[in-house]
């Protein structure tokens, strides 16, 4: 039965135009895998009691687009992912509902506005984690979950349920690469020194950062996932040799369809 359920939320979340889709027990949440790990508040069991599983969906960040960074291009699509995620989870959560499954979404950004992360930087929830825990990637040193897909570039949502289903376990293999490319490129050196398995990032600096880009239209940044090697994008859209960005070969007509979506739209 558990089984059969799963694999009907699989198909709905297709069905949807969600590919991306993890299941992580509730209990896994009470075994850290690593350290620094979300305290006990943070955890489904205490934000929904009696939840047992929680089920992660994600949407593709599209690389074309995320290159163009900082833009109003970049930021229209990531309003237009982080709606259509919680529109998807929301469907999900009642559909379990009509199931007899008690179930609830959790928003895909959990915070009232970028302001407010100066003084307290965390959502009260972490879709990284689940994701993590479901299977779906590993944290990058600039502690972004990397799935073999789209690398850093999806955007994550959540789904807490009483329902009791199979779930997945943690990757073995490390999908970061260490090429430190994340690091070089912050704008404001917000990612510090590496410790496994990601690195210490600085937030006020990350969220000093987007602070500024919003009041220029063109928030967030989105430069450490831009240039990260991993993903299974790069071949569709001929991004697979890095030398594009920063090499000998830099592509001049990349550099310059950029540089004319950036001057419009935003400050």
């Amino acid at each position: 039965m558990t089984a059969d359920l799963r694999r009907k939320i699989v198909d709905k979340c297709r069905e949807w135009g969600v590919e991306m889709v993890g299941f992580a027990s509730a209990d896994a949440w009470d075994d850290p895998p690593f350290e620094p790990w979300p305290p006990e508040e943070f955890r489904p069991k205490a934000i929904f009691p009696g939840c047992r599983t929680v089920i992660v969906m994600a949407l593709q960040v599209t690389l074309p687009i995320l290159e163009t960074s900082p833009s109003i291009w970049y930021q229209e699509l990531y309003k237009n992912l982080n709606a259509q995620l919680d529109e998807r989870a929301y469907q999900l959560s009642e559909w379990l509902n009509r199931q007899g499954h008690a179930s609830a979404y959790v928003p895909r950004d959990g915070y009232g506005t970028v302001e407010l992360l100066k003084d307290n930087p965390y959502a009260f929830f972490s879709h990284r984690h689940a994701a993590y825990l479901a299977g779906l990637g590993t944290f990058g040193i600039n502690n972004m979950l990397l799935t073999r897909e789209y690398g850093p570039r999806q955007r994550f949502v959540s789904v807490f349920t009483t329902a009791d289903m199979p779930a997945g376990r943690p990757m073995d293999k490390q999908l970061c690469v260490r090429c430190m490319r994340c690091a070089k490129a912050c704008p404001v050196q917000a990612i510090g020194e590496v410790e496994y398995p990601k690195a210490s990032i600085d937030k006020a600096k990350c969220t000093e950062r987007s602070v500024e880009l919003k009041t220029r239209y063109c928030s967030p940044c989105g430069i450490c996932i831009k240039v990260c090697p991993v993903g299974k994008d790069r071949k569709l859209f001929a991004r697979k040799d890095m030398g594009l960005y920063d090499g000998p070969e830099k592509d001049e007509r990349l550099f310059k369809a950029w540089e004319h979506v950036r001057r419009y739209g935003s400050r």
